[in-house]
Formats: structure tokens, C-alpha cells, sequence
């Protein structure tokens, strides 16, 4: 099967950490992070970051962007992370005011979206948590988000609204930590435009099995409406290249992929803070078509019957024969 390809933006420029705040390469124009992006021809989508790169205000110089380039935008990932005001959360903040304006600007960013052609936001609402004990009412902060999140849904049931989740950071510990969090999330929601973005890496930071998420998704409602594509080492959210860390899960997730008929856009989200960003990304788009291609040439039964079979060593031996065997 074919897969459509995007960039979160930024991916492309210069990283900065909390070590080296001013990134660790000459920063990038918008205009610029655009020309890098058109630059790899895989790629036909972009991924927006809300304060980031899109605001109520320049909505038409990115529109003049995307068509220049001929990029459609994929997503906008709204701001409820990168503000001093969301720094006790957001939808699940505990005052009423901060909860309306992370709704208020859900919505802008839908609006934006509609605007340039799009159809999803992606929230990652990576301050809706907790970091100490006795610290959060879990049952009434959790209503708060739900309430929220339904508030956004409603705005525009056409539009797709989509749940990045995500186990720590920048609180020790998140609200919408874990794909089984996130369905609980959407099943409380109830609408049917609401879904859920797997992030490869935050999902090996919750120590699930990636393809076991998709899995979970595709039974419980169809509920995957987006795709993250990076690596880590499983115990922070390193953000490298595609495929170069956990090759094996990374092949079994794009395998469920295309069992479970995923439409989605496949969006890189890598950080790379030494390398140099456009290459990096390239690699990482390079990587995943591998993959789709891999999976693709596999002969139709193959994987099927090892499931079946549930044979650990038979299934070690024909991975191994698969990506080992060099002729």
C-alpha cells in the first residue's frame, strides 16, 4: 500500500534544548523551513505548530506558502504546552479561565485549518498532569479535559480532532499518557470526529508494543486518525531518525498498519539537534518508505501464519532470514 508523507515543520530547522536554547544551528525563516521541506520529494504534507509557525494573524502568508510549495497542510498542532500560562495545564487546568482558553484556541486552530485546506488538529496537551502527590483531583481534572475536548469536537463536527498522548514532560506525569488513556478519553467524548495520534516514541516510553496501539485503535472504534514517526531509547522522548533504534517494532508497526488498513498521514516528528535537520528528516522519510515497501513485498500469508502459528523461535528465524540475510 502507499502511504502519504509530511514534516512538522520545525523538523527541518535548528533544535534547541534546555542546554542550548538558542538551537544548535543558525535559525531558519518560515519561508526557508517551507524550501527545506518541498526539498525532499517524498514528502506532499506539512505539519503546523500553533504560536510556532501559525497565528490568527499570518494565516495568509502560509496559505501562500503551502500553495508556492505545493505542500498541503496535514495538521496544526495547537499551543497548549509552550506558554507560561499553561504551566498548571490546560483543558484540565484548575482554573476555569486557563480551561476556556485552551477551548478558545482549539478552535482557532481549526480555524486556521479550514482556512489552508486541512482537516485535523493533533493536541498534545503535554501540561495536563501532575507532578507531585496530593497535588491533582484525577477524577475532576480528567472530567474538565473530557468536557473540554467534547466543547472542541462540537465546534466542527466535519473537522477531526485527534489525542497525542504521551506518559511524562513536561509534568512527571500526564492525563493522556497511554493509548488505553486516550480511548478511554474518546469513549467519553462520544463524538465520532474525535480520534487518537500515535507517536511512535511516546508509545515506547509507555512501554507499549507500537503495533499492539494500532491494534488497539483499529478494534476499539477505528480510532486512529494520525501518525508520529520517530525513535528512542524507550525512556525519554529522544526523537531520532526513523527505524534507527527499535527496527523490528518499527517494521511490525507498519505491518499493522497495512493489516489494519490505516488512510492517515505517516508525519515525521524527529528532533535532530547535532545532525544536520534536513538530511536527518530526509533519512527518517527514506526509512519509512523502506519499510512500506517491505512489508508490501512480503508474500501475502506469511506474517498471518506466524501469528497464527505463535512460534517465538520460528518468527526469530524468519526476521532474522528477512533483514539479516544479505545476498
Amino acid at each position: 500500500m502507499s502511504h502519504r508523507y509530511s514534516v512538522i515543520l520545525s523538523n527541518v530547522g535548528s533544535s534547541a534544548d534546555r542546554f542550548l536554547t538558542t538551537g544548535y544551528s543558525a535559525p531558519f525563516t518560515i519561508p526557508e523551513l517551507f524550501a527545506r521541506v518541498k526539498a525532499i520529494p517524498q514528502v506532499t504534507g506539512v505539519e503546523l505548530v500553533g504560536s510556532w509557525h501559525i497565528t490568527e494573524r499570518n494565516v495568509s502568508e502560509i496559505k501562500q506558502q503551502l500553495e508556492e510549495h505545493e505542500l498541503q497542510l496535514v495538521s496544526i498542532i495547537p499551543d497548549h504546552f509552550g506558554q507560561i500560562k499553561w504551566k498548571t495545564g490546560s483543558f484540565a487546568a484548575k482554573d476555569p479561565a486557563i480551561r476556556r482558553d485552551a477551548v478558545a484556541h482549539a478552535k482557532a486552530m481549526i480555524d486556521a485549518a479550514v482556512e489552508l485546506g486541512g482537516n485535523l488538529i493533533s493536541l498534545w496537551p503535554g501540561q495536563d498532569g501532575y507532578d507531585y502527590l496530593f497535588q491533582a483531583d484525577y477524577m475532576q481534572e480528567r472530567d474538565w479535559f473530557a468536557e473540554g475536548v467534547k466543547e472542541v469536537c462540537a465546534y466542527r463536527p466535519d473537522f477531526q480532532v485527534s489525542l497525542e498522548y504521551k506518559i511524562k514532560e513536561p509534568r512527571t506525569h500526564s492525563y493522556l499518557s497511554s493509548v488505553a488513556t486516550s480511548l478511554l478519553i474518546a469513549q467519553e467524548v462520544g463524538t465520532d470526529n474525535v480520534g487518537v495520534t500515535i507517536d511512535f516514541g511516546h508509545s515506547l516510553n509507555a512501554y507499549e508494543t507500537p503495533a499492539e496501539s494500532v491494534a488497539l485503535l483499529r478494534k476499539y472504534g477505528n480510532k486512529l486518525f494520525h501518525v508520529h514517526m520517530n525513535d528512542n531509547y524507550r525512556h525519554w522522548d529522544d526523537d531520532m531518525i526513523v527505524g534507527s533504534i527499535h527496527t523490528i517494532e518499527t517494521l511490525e508497526f507498519f505491518y499493522w498498519l497495512k493489516r489494519t488498513d490505516y488512510r492517515g498521514w505517516l508525519s515525521i516528528d524527529q528532533y535532530p539537534y547535532r545532525e544536520d535537520s534536513l538530511e536527518a528528516v530526509r533519512e527518517g522519510v527514506n526509512a519509512m518508505e523502506a519499510f512500506t515497501s517491505l512489508i508490501d513485498r512480503i508474500p501475502a500469508g506469511e506474517l498471518e501464519g506466524l501469528l497464527q502459528r505463535g512460534d517465538a523461535t520460528e518468527s526469530t528465524a524468519y526476521l532474522r532470514k528477512l533483514l539479516l540475510s544479505f545476498k
